[in-house]
């Protein structure tokens, strides 16, 4: 049997409502079910800790007050030390840099695994950071981030793999019997079609979405547009009012963040992501494709990788409501369409998207880095 490796799991943020998290548990309790030493170091309070304590994974308590926090820096250095950890994989910029600061003069190990989720160019900080000589590999969501990384930091063309983010398979299983209980939350009927998309942070384009759904909403009056992780207050309300202000105060309807992702999806009959900036690869597009749902999304960071268009899902380009709004009317006056890209989109994520694929690929990784063997990027 291949030896096993002592591996440290690294994340300021703690709420499994984030996809970064959501990656970051499946990762580590898919590694620890093939024998490997797997613990995760986060922020105490919230739901990260108990689930990962359910899984049977050493849970780390850190403040990660700051991205140089003494107090966490000083407690990861021990924990390393006491652990003999060989990989910590940080999956955020906080834990990037409490990593390097508490690895300092450790020796050879722990080699230190980093996250990039984003396309948002590097900063001179970040360029630090990424090209530091602790830094074994640099793993990227998709090729346009390891592009961005690359030009913008000037790393070398080794030391920067992409590896797709992963889907479980059988939580994203279509069922559309697990969308009545969403249904009737939001008091939809069986004549109500669904539009969703997940986040309002701005970059995520949910306003020109209300402005595309507004120039639609005439003609599907039916048609409802809900935006999932309407939070904090202030930012719901801005929402609410953006609604109101286009004439479409029923039409469209909110809910914070959501653990019970499957059964949100399962009530949707379309999901949006209308980013445009910064995005990697969409989470919630990927876990849609898995529903067996028709998806939309803008041809932003690796969203192309994903979404093939006409095939698996549309693409329009960034910014333009006009498209934006021509591919909906599109998705909601054909059933048929919405079917047949549902049933691709499953497909496609079966064949290349799973969480299964991804520990494959981390798991090889990190024995290659190890072995000190690392070659030409990989999926």
């Amino acid at each position: 049997m291949p030896e096993a490796i002592r591996i440290l799991h690294l994340i300021d943020k703690n709420r499994l409502t984030t996809g970064s998290v959501v990656q970051t548990l499946q990762a580590a309790r898919g590694l620890s079910g093939r024998g490997h030493e797997v613990s995760v170091g986060s922020r105490a309070g919230g739901d990260l800790e108990s689930a990962c304590v359910e899984a049977g994974l050493s849970f780390l308590q850190l403040p990660f007050r700051q991205a140089f926090d003494p107090a966490s820096i000083a407690q990861l250095r021990r924990f390393l030390r006491h652990h003999r950890i060989q990989i910590v994989h940080a999956h955020k910029g906080r834990a990037h840099a409490a990593s390097l600061m508490a690895a300092a003069g450790l020796g050879r190990f722990p080699r230190l695994v980093v996250n990039r989720g984003v396309s948002f160019p590097l900063d001179l900080f970040n360029r630090w950071k990424y090209r530091h000589p602790r830094v074994g590999a640099i793993v990227c969501v998709a090729d346009a981030v390891a592009k961005t990384v690359m030009r913008t930091g000037g790393v070398g063309r080794t030391k920067v793999h992409t590896v797709y983010g992963g889907t479980d398979r059988d939580a994203f299983e279509p069922d559309p019997s697990e969308g009545v209980k969403v249904r009737r939350e939001l008091k939809l009927g069986r004549r109500n079609l669904m539009i969703a998309q997940v986040s309002v942070r701005n970059w995520k384009g949910w306003s020109d979405l209300v402005a595309a759904f507004a120039r639609i909403a005439s003609i599907f009056p039916e048609v409802r547009l809900l935006l999932v992780g309407c939070e904090p207050e202030h930012e719901r309300r801005r929402v609410v009012a953006a609604a109101r202000g286009a004439g479409l105060a029923e039409s469209v309807l909110t809910m914070p963040f959501r653990r019970d992702m499957p059964e949100v999806l399962a009530a949707c009959d379309i999901v949006v992501d209308a980013s445009w900036a910064g995005t990697g690869i969409t989470g919630t597009i990927r876990e849609a494709m898995a529903m067996g749902r028709a998806v939309l999304a803008t041809d932003c960071g690796g969203n192309r990788e994903l979404v093939i268009d006409g095939e698996v899902g549309l693409l329009v380009p960034p910014r333009d409501v006009e498209a934006l709004a021509g591919a909906l009317e599109r998705l909601l006056a054909d059933a048929a369409l919405r079917q047949k890209l549902g049933a691709a989109a499953r497909r496609r994520i079966l064949d290349h998207f799973t969480t299964e694929q991804r520990i494959d690929r981390l798991e090889a990784l990190y024995r290659r880095i190890l072995a000190g063997s690392l070659g030409t990027s990989s999926r």
